[in-house]
């Protein structure tokens, strides 16, 4: 299985500083609605509901704020505006994008997005065009270091769960899953008092773009900041590699 791509750990970053500023609260928000209105208001039976509670947690949401968002989605009214959309395109260098949307004006949000991706050298295309260069997967990551056990034991409990693979790089421990057994692996090996970095449902390249030059690298973590900050884009994921050398000149 091909490696996360370099901006998740950046995008992973840059979730944690937008929290502390409390950026990210509105698209938690969203997200919390939309799980309400499409499987109910209780967590339990919602996993979609149960994943966003624990990420508006993380960053620490007020519990009122979660609430209130609970209830919109089930009782419908301003959750019925929000439609998910998918728009992908290309940025810089040929690096594949595809963004995941939630909005209440299709129009104007396309609008938008095409114009941020014409601003920093990409191309918006059509539904499908990268899409099939990524594989929709569960995703956990912790550190090395806050292993409490073997990586064998810890590869060996992974499979046992239902991992498909495991990797480690840079003190760094990935692990993929399939969506379906996401929950269970997360749940079990939490049993063994691992805790981690980021658990999520996400998408995979299944092949990274290199980035060796200086003003490409910039223009595309410009494009990605871009999508980043848009109010109406959930998530973005892209299959770009950019040499840490080069990250740290940026």
């Amino acid at each position: 299985m091909a490696g996360h791509s370099k901006w998740a750990n950046i995008k992973h970053r840059k979730s944690k500083q937008d929290a502390q500023k409390g950026k990210i609260f509105t698209k938690l928000a969203r997200e919390i609605i939309v799980a309400a209105r499409q499987g109910g208001g209780d967590p339990a039976g919602n996993f979609r509901l149960r994943i966003a509670i624990e990420k508006a947690k993380e960053a620490n949401m007020p519990n009122d704020n979660i609430n209130r968002a609970i209830q919109k989605g089930v009782g419908g009214g301003e959750a019925e505006n929000y439609e998910e959309v998918v728009y992908e395109g290309y940025g810089p260098g040929g690096v594949a994008v595809t963004l995941n949307i939630m909005t209440n004006n299709r129009n104007r949000t396309a609008g938008e997005i095409r114009h941020l991706f014409s601003k920093y050298g990409g191309n918006m295309g059509e539904t499908g065009c990268v899409s099939w260069m990524f594989d929709k997967k569960g995703y956990l990551t912790l550190k090395s270091e806050d292993l409490t056990m073997s990586e064998d034991d810890l590869l060996i409990l992974a499979l046992e769960a239902g991992a498909e693979d495991i990797k480690t790089e840079d003190g760094e421990i990935e692990i993929f899953t399939t969506p379906e057994n996401f929950e269970k692996v997360k749940s079990d090996l939490e049993k063994h008092n691992l805790r981690f970095e980021q658990a999520e449902i996400t998408m995979i390249p299944q092949n990274t773009v290199e980035i060796t030059d200086l003003e490409q690298a910039k223009k595309l973590m410009k494009l990605m900041d871009a999508f980043e900050d848009h109010d109406d884009v959930q998530n973005v994921y892209a299959n770009f590699d950019i040499d840490d050398d080069l990250l740290a000149q940026l």
